[in-house]
């Protein structure tokens, strides 16, 4: 009984979540500058309402379902790894380092394309191992560990600037890029990120089973057979590919791998099975849905995603901090 309640439990979860996804995709495709109804939708390609759909709103909406679900899951597989609540890919560096890759990437003379998301990822990777390799080796209690990603995270930011100083061209591309946000989300930039990320949420849940061993310690793990330190560098991997190739068109949103593995997690309890795919579509809905906050909310003008995020997710971080749940 107990165990069919569960599964009641977690398949009304899931099913609410994924309706919460398509109304959210369904009312990014209707506000904007011009609104549509669902019937004008549906209407003819040469119409102007069928350009803004096919050209503005289908892109933007996609790219917010891609990115929201992709930082919320790579924040659940980091909080996993790390053994640690408060963890995310904005908190500990590695947006900054997705961040950086972008930059660089830029300065290079690259804007679009596989060598964006590319540079992305790999920028994403190296600040996540950095923390995970700091933490292994000092066994630095949780605080620590957060600390140590907002010195990355401070770091690395710091290099970006540098970088944009001594190339000012940079700075007037990437602009919108900094506050997070789809104003400007090309075609040539989703297609290679949304590739990366499809592939990285189908990894990720497949290794669901390998992701609850390792979050039950590394003794414990090694003794169900399991390679920690392979499996560990594996996660972290996914985690920086789904945080980077989000961060590549989507710029640097926070909090979105905080709040919503942390929401769902108390819904759903631990096991990684269940929490992934809510995660999925709820961090599609929440981002879809502060998307369209900032394009109603101050109309005529838009503001970036990106500062509505940090309007809900800075007390929402400052609460968990204080939290008994937290504490080491």
């Amino acid at each position: 009984m107990k165990r069919d309640k569960r599964k009641d439990r977690f398949f009304i979860l899931l099913s609410g979540t994924i309706a919460g996804c398509l109304f959210a995709a369904l009312l990014s495709l209707c506000v904007g500058a011009v609104w549509l109804s669902p019937a004008e939708l549906l209407s003819g390609a040469d119409t102007m309402a069928g350009r803004i759909f096919r050209y503005a709103r289908l892109p933007r909406t996609a790219a917010c379902l891609l990115a929201g679900a992709g930082l919320a899951v790579s924040g659940a597989v980091i909080q996993g790894v790390l053994a640690n609540r408060l963890a995310s890919p904005g908190i500990i560096g590695v947006n900054a380092g997705a961040g950086l890759g972008v930059t660089v990437c830029c300065a290079l003379g690259a804007v679009s394309g596989w060598a964006v998301a590319g540079s992305a990822f790999l920028g994403a990777l190296v600040a996540v191992l950095a923390v995970a390799l700091a933490a292994q080796r000092t066994g630095a209690s949780r605080s620590a560990v957060i600390l140590g990603g907002v010195a990355v995270n401070s770091f690395l930011t710091a290099v970006s600037e540098g970088i944009t100083t001594l190339f000012p061209e940079v700075s007037m591309l990437i602009v919108d890029f900094r506050s997070g946000g789809f104003s400007g989300v090309s075609g040539s930039r989703l297609v290679p990120a949304a590739v990366l990320i499809l592939l990285a949420l189908l990894l990720v849940w497949t290794l669901s089973h390998e992701l609850d061993l390792l979050s039950l310690g590394e003794e414990m793990a090694q003794g169900l057979g399991l390679s920690v330190r392979k499996v560990r560098t594996l996660f972290l991997a996914l985690a920086a590919l789904l945080a980077g190739a989000s961060v590549s068109f989507a710029g640097l949103l926070g909090f979105v791998g905080l709040i919503i593995p942390n929401l769902v997690r108390r819904l759903t309890g631990g096991e990684s099975r269940k929490l992934l795919p809510v995660c999925a579509f709820g961090g599609a809905a929440f981002v879809t849905l502060c998307d369209c906050a900032a394009r109603v909310l101050f109309a005529p003008y838009e503001i970036p995603t990106g500062i509505v995020m940090s309007v809900i997710g800075a007390p929402f971080f400052i609460f968990l901090l204080f939290s008994g749940r937290t504490r080491d």
